[in-house]
């Protein structure tokens, strides 16, 4: 068989079909996803996962590839050179006629995708051959684009990526649900006085999983002034829900010199980009979940561009709450903190659009939120979305030493455990603030896809690690 250079043997199903006229002689390849037979002759579909449609292969009996056509079916890897011509069937301009079909790998009737339609949950099951389906190859170039927005969003605003640890000694969030990483012997392991030595350990102290990047970047904030994480992180949490997984990305800016007001305006701004993105560069995938999983979602997005963002503290919107004469399942009292059915009424009856609350009571936020004047509240933000609610949560960083070594007891977290983050207070400290956005909790909002392992390739869930 002849070897093939894929730069200029082979085009791409996506550029073939846009072509504003006949290419001529091809090569494409692919994998068939349907194969109809006709009285002499045979219709295949190949997909190479560049765009939504498949080609249409026809393989008449005159052609030297007709007797191999008669072995294919759904679920085959082939390569097929032909003649582009005019399709007089509706849904795609080109078509191919084939001359010659390269079988690489054979698919027999025990394939698991011969139906056009599967449901999610019986997909999950097979990851390793969902991407091979119309909504998962959707929700993963969609993926794809998506990741590529977040880094031009910052790299175009001058903002330096880092890459935070992914093995780490503290728990940025103080919940304790981290993923262990350790050498020791998990049968036996040494102790002192009745308790793991982990001194002894690889790294010399109790080592996980990070679930954020948000203390390193702060740290570099302090040096280059406008820094981003986008990372892997994972959670310990034995949570089966639909907006959970163990390992999920998040997007993790961190700015310095910079307020609360700075940090919800950089949340906007992000935000937007990346709807406006996924509107310009995802139409055809868009508009396929707009057809088939969420019938409303373009004009939610839409809207979303073109709707200003509003802004309440915690105090209005629990008093807001409060006197809406709603029934919600969870009492709304001020100390305690929103549930999803709350956001959603607020975002999506209240104002009827994106919106941020701030000023949380300190209690129920991290120890790193900066004190508010009032001793009660803490520079904190979340954006609330219509349809999710939260999607975004940040603040403003306690700058001053004294007050945060205060909070860090409160927390009963340990100051010299954290001594190298207490160093920026120490030397040269600043006004800083950020947010973080989980990556699937995004995809999830654009995509109109309602569960997270439906966004991410190969969801980590209690029990579920196979792939």
């Amino acid at each position: 068989m002849k070897t093939l250079d894929w730069r200029t043997d082979r085009l791409r199903i996506k550029a073939l079909l846009r072509a504003d006229q006949s290419a001529g002689e091809v090569f494409v390849q692919g994998w068939l996803r349907t194969v109809r037979r006709s009285k002499g002759v045979n219709f295949l579909a190949l997909n190479d996962g560049s765009c939504l449609e498949s080609l249409q292969v026809v393989v008449g009996e005159d052609s030297p590839a007709f007797a191999t056509s008669e072995s294919l079916g759904t679920g085959c890897c082939v390569g097929v050179r032909g003649t582009v011509v005019a399709s007089p069937g509706e849904g795609q301009a080109w078509e191919v006629q084939a001359a010659e079909i390269i079988v690489y790998g054979q698919a027999d009737e025990t394939f698991p995708l011969q139906k056009k339609r599967h449901g999610f949950e019986f997909l999950r099951s097979i990851a390793h051959l969902r991407p091979r389906t119309n909504a998962f190859g959707a929700v993963f170039r969609v993926r794809s684009r998506i990741a590529h927005a977040v880094h031009t969003f910052f790299q175009e605003r001058g903002f330096l990526y880092i890459h935070s640890p992914i093995i780490t000694a503290n728990d940025c969030e103080g919940a304790g649900e981290m993923f262990r990483v350790t050498t020791l012997n998990p049968e036996n392991p040494p102790q002192v006085d009745g308790r793991i030595a982990w001194h002894e350990d690889f790294f010399g102290a109790k080592t996980g999983l990070t679930v954020s990047g948000q203390l390193q970047g702060e740290l570099f904030a302090t040096a280059f002034t406008d820094i981003y994480t986008f990372g892997p992180t994972f959670r310990a949490e034995n949570s089966n829900t639909s907006r959970h997984a163990s390992e999920f990305w998040m997007i993790e800016p961190e700015v310095a010199f910079a307020d609360l007001a700075v940090n919800c305006q950089l949340a906007e701004d992000f935000f937007r980009f990346m709807v406006e993105y996924a509107l310009e560069h995802c139409q055809e995938d868009l508009a396929f979940f707009n057809q088939f999983i969420d019938k409303g979602l373009l004009e939610r997005l839409e809207n979303v561009v073109k709707t200003p963002f509003q802004a309440m503290s915690y105090t209005e919107a629990v008093e807001r709450l409060q006197k809406s004469g709603q029934k919600f399942e969870f009492p709304v009292e001020w100390g305690c903190d929103l549930q999803s059915e709350h956001e959603r009424y607020l975002t999506e009856q209240v104002v009827g659009g994106p919106l941020f609350v701030t000023d949380y009571p300190a209690g129920i936020k991290a120890f790193y939120m900066r004190q508010n004047d009032d001793n009660r509240t803490v520079a904190a933000m979340d954006l609330l979305v219509p349809k999710v609610g939260e999607i975004i949560g940040g603040s403003q960083r306690e700058e001053r030493l004294d007050i945060l070594q205060r909070k860090m007891r409160a927390f009963d977290i340990l100051p010299e455990s954290l001594d190298w983050y207490l160093d920026t207070r120490r030397w040269g400290s600043c006004p800083h603030a950020g947010f973080g956005l989980g990556f699937e909790r995004f995809l999830m909002y654009i995509t109109g896809m309602e569960n997270v392992r439906d966004v991410i390739p190969f969801p980590r869930t209690p029990g579920n690690a196979r792939f």
